[in-house]
């Protein structure tokens, strides 16, 4: 028989380090000659990115010794930090960013020479030609000024020579595979790759041989790979949907057309959400209706679902050229794991998995859901409501919300298990992910909603899906609270801000000041809140939360790196401040060793711990368990703490 407590005191078998103990984050999967490599990135190791490999014998093991962490810093998001190829593997060391060469049987060596100053020449996204050069983005960071990206051959001596130059960004070098074409994506400010990208085409022996066969200032093109009859696939947004299209010297024709998503946004190098398969077919990842599938696309253009069950793919889906697949696959039920799909026989199995010992009915079930926001428009979300089947909440009472806001704002969420969604819906919290307008997954229409408008429509989304579950009696309408990272932080800190709706907020390594943020972000991203809010001053400060403060008058934690270059830390202790100024309750923590996301078991613990304590004292409940004591006029606990 269940017992009856309030909602958000239930006892769980969840605790914070359940979400990390053991678990890693799957990403860059490669297949050479039979063995399978990936990285792991692991929190219980310090946030360390392990190199991994699947021997033909099905032995699996670390490729590199434990003191080593794989991650190149380029972009500051990084991705395509390792090329494995011919039994041999170079790989961004993310101590000093330097390239090393592991060949088979011997001991990593550094490739390239040693920087002036720590991490500032890194790589990213390597690929070997015929005579064992490499060709990789280079990013170097000048003392003063922003960083230079180029494209760059790197010789089996270390040595660089420059390949292209003077666009500001460069990503995907492929060669072809006569070795005689490189092909590569570049893009100029104030473009981010989901906006407009450029497809070039090259000799390989003399790359000022070349020209643009696809892109241009609206088109993104990502992710182009050479087949072996020497045609060039790429995926291209110009219809308003990433579809694939192959090249073969003279036009590019599609090679499917559906009002679906072939590919996603290029946050990270290396992302890739297609394959080659035998006869001709494509495996590839299928976005629609803020749902994934595995699609075999075939040479008529017909495609077949794969009969899985997974509800997330990833973006870093590889095949053997043959039959093989292999993918990260989320499932709404069962922990993230590395899969191997047979294309031929229709079968998957696991190769390697999260652990979880956390009995199913623990987990919510999920459930896509779509409301009514402002515009007339329609935005979209993922409900995941209370699950424990040791408690129910007393009669007539309804849970309280969290609205989860995503990092980007260009991203989205899909219906996966999370121990961190699951830590708060077993102690009795409803969850919704909201994949607001501007997120990906659902057309360029939609994901431009944002443009010019970040700040207004995303907080307009967040506001209308935490009414409509209030409104059909999912949840307590007097017990909201709003969460987010990154862009969800800013939008958390502008729902707090503009709307009277939420009782408090979470921003973990959230925006508060854009003015402040245009001259001090990296490279990358410097130019991407021109295209999201304009280029008016007038309307950064009328955007930034900061300049709203005195409109907040609900409770707020803050959370925040001191190492990050994305957001950098002054964003919450001007937050905080301000806040503390007007005698507002809050909590503001910092945490040493920390960038943009948190990558250590301690901090990941520690502040969802934290934000447990903070609703209960917010919203009148004792959680279970030991959590962290707090004083609304600042913090205490682990972790460095102001405000």
């Amino acid at each position: 028989m269940s017992t009856i407590a309030p909602f958000g005191s239930w006892a769980s078998p969840v605790g914070a380090a359940d979400t990390v103990a053991g678990i890693v984050r799957f990403s860059d999967i490669q297949y050479d000659d039979g063995s399978l490599y990936w990285l792991e990135m692991r929190p219980s190791e310090g946030g360390r990115t392990a190199l991994v490999r699947q021997g033909t014998d099905g032995h699996i093991s670390e490729v590199l010794p434990d003191t080593v962490s794989v991650r190149t810093m380029a972009h500051e998001y990084g991705g395509g930090a390792y090329l494995a190829d011919g039994g041999t593997v170079v790989y961004s060391e993310s101590e000093d960013q330097r390239l090393y060469l592991l060949a088979a049987g011997g001991d990593a060596a550094p490739l390239t020479a040693e920087p002036e100053r720590p991490r500032s020449v890194r790589f990213a996204d390597a690929v070997r030609m015929a005579d064992g050069t490499l060709v990789a983005v280079r990013e170097m960071h000048p003392v003063e000024g922003e960083a230079v990206n180029e494209l760059v051959a790197v010789g089996i001596d270390g040595v660089c020579s420059t390949i292209a130059t003077g666009s500001d960004f460069y990503a995907s070098p492929r060669v072809s595979p006569d070795g005689e074409r490189l092909a590569w994506v570049e893009w100029d400010h104030p473009n981010m790759p989901w906006d407009g990208t450029r497809l070039v085409v090259a000799n390989a022996t003399d790359p000022t041989e070349r020209s643009v066969v696809a892109g241009g200032g609206n088109e993104s093109v990502v992710q182009p790979e050479w087949d072996a009859d020497g045609s060039l696939v790429f995926a291209s947004d110009r219809t308003g949907w990433w579809n694939l299209y192959r090249f073969d010297g003279e036009d590019a024709a599609p090679v499917v057309a559906m009002a679906a998503e072939f590919a996603g946004p290029a946050w990270v190098f290396g992302s890739s959400w297609f394959g080659f398969l035998s006869e001709g077919r494509i495996a590839a990842v299928i976005t629609e209706n803020g749902t994934q599938r595995l699609g075999i696309i075939n040479t008529d253009g017909s495609v077949e679902r794969a009969d899985l069950d997974f509800s997330s793919y990833g973006y870093h889906l590889i095949t053997d050229g043959d039959r093989r697949v292999w993918f990260v696959g989320a499932h709404p039920l069962r922990p993230t794991a590395l899969v191997e799909f047979d294309a031929d026989a229709g079968t998957s199995s696991i190769v390697r998995s999260n652990p979880s010992s956390i009995g199913a009915a623990y987990a919510p079930d999920p459930r896509l859901i779509s409301f009514p926001t402002t515009g007339g428009d329609i935005a979209y979300a993922v409900y995941y409501p209370p699950a424990n089947p040791e408690f129910e909440g007393p009669a007539g009472e309804r849970p309280p919300l969290l609205v989860h806001i995503h990092g980007g704002p260009t991203s989205s969420v899909l219906p996966t298990f999370s121990l961190q969604t699951m830590f708060w819906t077993s102690r009795g919290f409803g969850v919704v992910d909201v994949n607001y307008r501007g997120s990906t997954g659902f057309g360029r229409e939609y994901r431009e909603k944002l443009e010019g408008e970040w700040g207004v429509v995303d907080v307009d989304d967040a506001v209308a899906a935490a009414e409509y579950l209030a409104s059909t009696g999912e949840v307590d309408g007097d017990r909201l609270a709003i969460s987010g990272g990154s862009a969800g932080g800013y939008t958390t800190l502008a729902a707090l801000a503009f709307r009277d709706c939420f009782a408090a907020g979470a921003s973990h390594y959230g925006i508060a000041d854009i003015e402040m943020l245009m001259g001090e972000s990296h490279k990358f991203e410097s130019r991407y809140e021109t295209r999201l809010i304009g280029s008016d001053p007038a309307v950064w400060r009328e955007r930034s939360p900061l300049s709203s403060v005195e409109d907040i008058d609900v409770p707020v934690a803050l959370f925040q790196g001191l190492e990050d270059k994305v957001v950098p830390p002054n964003q919450a202790v001007v937050i905080a401040e301000a806040l503390a100024s007007r005698g507002i309750p809050h909590v503001h923590i910092e945490y040493e060793g920390e960038g943009h996301g948190f990558r250590q078991a301690a901090n990941v613990i520690h502040s969802l711990e934290t934000e447990l304590a903070f609703y209960g004292v917010v919203f009148g409940f004792k959680p279970a368990g030991e959590i962290p004591v707090l004083d609304l006029g600042g913090a205490t606990g682990e972790g460095r703490s102001g405000g």
